[in-house]
């Protein structure tokens, strides 16, 4: 039996809220043997906990994405700091810097990753980091904190920034792009990284591989992206299970 581990997701969206249960049992039964539910705002960091409880093979994780940072306080990071310690919390995420969008303020998107990157330096957590349109910012303030340990979750630059994050220590987080036909940067990321440094994600609801772009992803469809990780190594793609599996359990200090 294949053993996958999503080691980012959203189920706690309400694009779940009519099927949720029936496709989580679904899916574990498929060979999803580990998921981490990550959260992205202060509101779904405070039911991370309850949330994962519900379900025996499910972490979480707790922090704040940036594009959700705009009223963020530090009795907030203090707030972050007491979720961090509940059961089944295994990570801080999701965090980074986003300037995709005009208008956003570049300085407190930094203000706000660096205090929760001091967060889980302090506790000594990995995180899952989003960058998106913001390849410098990101690395050199990721730089100044050294390896944390943790994942360049849905990894979107070039294999020049696939290299410094790798040196570092980092694990490249790969979904349902690396099938897409104008996915050529993450497939040559792919074809780049040892096999030992990547780990599978979906992202859901978003992300979904071919052939289903566009629809509502779920963990399920890592199949898909792990016969493209093999398709592009020239590796069997139970190697790619049993490698990213054990990457994942790795890089979330899970089992020791």
């Amino acid at each position: 039996m294949i053993k996958i581990f999503d080691t980012h997701a959203h189920y706690d969206d309400e694009a779940f809220d009519e099927d949720r249960d029936e496709l989580l049992k679904k899916v574990h039964e498929a060979g999803v043997v580990h998921i981490t539910d990550i959260a992205c705002s202060m509101d779904s960091s405070r039911k991370m906990p309850e949330f994962v409880s519900q379900y025996d093979y499910m972490y979480g994780t707790v922090g704040v994405h940036p594009d959700d940072i705009d009223e963020l306080t530090y009795e907030d990071i203090d707030e972050l700091k007491r979720l961090s310690g509940e059961n089944k919390i295994i990570a801080i995420g999701e965090i980074g810097l986003d300037y995709h969008y005009d208008g956003i303020d570049k300085e407190l998107q930094k203000k706000w990753f660096a205090a929760q990157l001091d967060l889980a330096k302090a506790l000594k957590l990995p995180i899952s980091i989003h960058s998106r349109d913001a390849a410098k910012d990101t690395l050199d303030v990721m730089k100044s904190y050294g390896d944390i340990g943790g994942v360049m979750h849905c990894f979107g630059y070039g294999v020049e920034m696939a290299r410094e994050y790798l040196n570092m220590g980092y694990y490249i987080g790969v979904g349902g792009v690396a099938t897409f036909k104008n996915g050529r940067k993450l497939k040559e990321v792919v074809e780049y990284a040892p096999l030992d440094r990547i780990v599978l994600e979906t992202d859901c609801p978003y992300l979904s591989p071919v052939p289903f772009r566009g629809k509502r992803n779920n963990s399920g469809n890592l199949t898909y992206v792990a016969e493209e990780i093999g398709r592009i190594k020239g590796i069997d793609v139970i190697k790619v299970y049993e490698g990213t599996y054990k990457n994942a359990m790795d890089m979330y200090r899970i089992g020791g």
